[in-house]
């Protein structure tokens, strides 16, 4: 097999190129032909990085479809608030959500502050500000 680069694109036979066991006068190297093989490493380096530069998209793609999917499961799994399913739909229905918002009577809440464990005499918390105890 010829080295495409040294073919010619016009076939003229002149006399001067006779064929002598298989190579022509021009041919100054007998292995022309295998000239090719001299970078087969680096052809074969580039292929390679090549084909691991695909490999490694390859691999995010299906990193990133991964992510995809189990994003999707999470969101089926949690319940969503879905305004149409979720809230009321009449006014009387918003009305009785109201009235089961109670807070609490006062006695409940007197009973709390008494059974509290808070300091009535502390100071009063200011945010950013540091407390030294001396």
């Amino acid at each position: 097999m010829k080295d495409p680069s040294r073919s010619s694109t016009s076939p003229s036979i002149i006399s001067e190129d006779v064929i002598i066991n298989g190579h022509s006068h021009e041919d100054d190297n007998p292995f022309a032909e295998y000239m090719w093989m001299e970078n087969e490493e680096e052809f074969n380096r580039q292929q390679f990085l090549f084909f691991a530069q695909i490999e490694e998209e390859l691999w995010e793609e299906e990193f990133i479809e991964r992510c995809f999917q189990e994003m999707l499961e999470e969101e089926e799994e949690h319940e969503w608030f879905i305004p149409a399913r979720d809230l009321p739909q009449t006014m009387d229905q918003i009305q009785d959500q109201f009235n089961d918002l109670v807070i609490s009577d006062s006695s409940s809440l007197e009973d709390l502050v008494v059974k509290s464990n808070l300091n009535p005499n502390a100071k009063e918390f200011v945010p950013g500000v540091k407390y030294l105890n001396i």
